[in-house]
């Protein structure tokens, strides 16, 4: 445990940020996990307004630094292609 007085602040903000970022990196995964639900259920219509929302939060996620944004890029990449592959 740290002992000098800027260590133990530094312990404290490093926790809120882990929080803050588990917690966005959490909604992300469960507005891709919405996309590839609505692809497995072959609804097109779902699908793509499910892919909407979740490239909005991606690129919300990277603009904080919470993803790369080559990672984010990916990410959206490959559940555009998913998408657009139902016909």
């Amino acid at each position: 445990m740290a002992n000098i007085k800027s260590a133990k602040k530094r312990i404290l903000v490093i926790d809120k940020k882990t929080e803050r970022n588990k917690a966005i990196k959490s909604k992300v995964k469960t507005y891709i996990k919405k996309v590839y639900t609505a692809i497995e259920a072959e609804d097109k219509t779902s699908a793509e307004a499910a892919l909407k929302d979740a490239i909005s939060e991606i690129s919300k996620a990277a603009s904080k630094g919470i993803y790369h944004k080559n990672t984010a890029s990916r990410k959206i990449s490959r559940m555009t292609k998913a998408v657009n592959a139902l016909s």
